[in-house]
């Protein structure tokens, strides 16, 4: 498939899967010294809490109710506050949450911009590269919120998170399902292709797969059910130059009716412990 790079390049990116395992791919994926590049747009709503527009603005105002819902779901899985680590944190908006319920709290982010703003709001700081959080933890909760899809090396990557994670903790992935209804309905102009950004595009027995490799069982998933509205919106205007409200919410409603049915939600958070 042949997928456009909308936000910043403008060019056109190949998505690639394995012919034994399944698992999705960009390419051409942009090295460590070029991929800051495309995170250069002020609609990258995660690395600015200013972005205009409506869909930002709808982003935003989802994303008050959301941060409550993740605090929720660590909260029942730890049975207690504990000590959280944000992998890929963006502007600080869910560590500033959980810090406020009494969560010992660290963070990593590589955009500059983003960890500017987030160290300035949590007033602590924020690491740039996973290497260096090495002997911070164990951490009980572990957070990934659609950041694994952007990171280069998987299996190094994964390694790390594992030796930072407690015993008894627990992982959280969150990444867009290139299975899902609204996945398949709009083809290349699916929004969460997200190229280059996205260097990977997981399904549910793909990702398994690979944490599997690494030491880590998968204890569940839960949907994220705004995303199949936000992405949508996204890929309606991508797909005919206008965003279309009245679409995007029949194809959100579309999809997580027949996510109920396959489990194929147009985001997933998958939980994963040590084995």
């Amino acid at each position: 498939m042949e997928c456009k790079d909308y936000l910043v390049s403008h060019k056109n990116f190949s998505i690639q899967q394995c012919e034994q395992c399944g698992f999705r791919l960009t390419n051409p994926r942009p090295d460590g010294s070029s991929i800051g590049f495309y995170y250069k747009s002020d609609q990258y709503v995660s690395h600015n809490d200013q972005s205009k527009g409506l869909i930002n603005t709808a982003y935003r105002l989802v994303r008050n109710y959301t941060l409550r819902s993740k605090l929720k779901l660590i909260k029942e899985l730890n049975g207690k506050e504990g000590k959280l680590l944000d992998i890929g944190c963006g502007t600080g908006a869910f560590l500033e949450i959980c810090r406020n319920n009494n969560w010992t709290i660290a963070g990593m982010e590589p955009d500059p911009d983003a960890r500017t703003i987030a160290e300035a709001k949590l007033q602590i700081a924020i690491k740039t590269e996973i290497g260096e959080l090495a002997g911070t933890g164990p951490f009980n909760i572990i957070t990934l919120w659609h950041v694994l899809e952007h990171i280069p090396d998987l299996n190094k990557t994964i390694s790390q998170l594992y030796d930072l994670l407690d015993r008894n903790g627990t992982l959280l992935i969150a990444v867009p399902n290139s299975a899902s209804y609204d996945a398949e309905y709009f083809n290349e102009y699916w929004a969460a292709y997200d190229v280059p950004r996205h260097l990977y595009h997981f399904v549910p027995t793909t990702i398994e797969a690979l944490f599997k490799k690494h030491g880590f069982r998968l204890a569940g998933t839960q949907p994220m059910l705004f995303d199949a509205f936000y992405i949508a919106m996204l890929s309606t205007k991508y797909q005919t130059g206008k965003t279309d409200y009245v679409k995007s919410i029949r194809l959100g409603l579309a999809s997580n009716s027949k996510a109920k049915q396959t489990g194929n939600s147009s985001s997933l958070i998958y939980l994963f412990n040590k084995v």
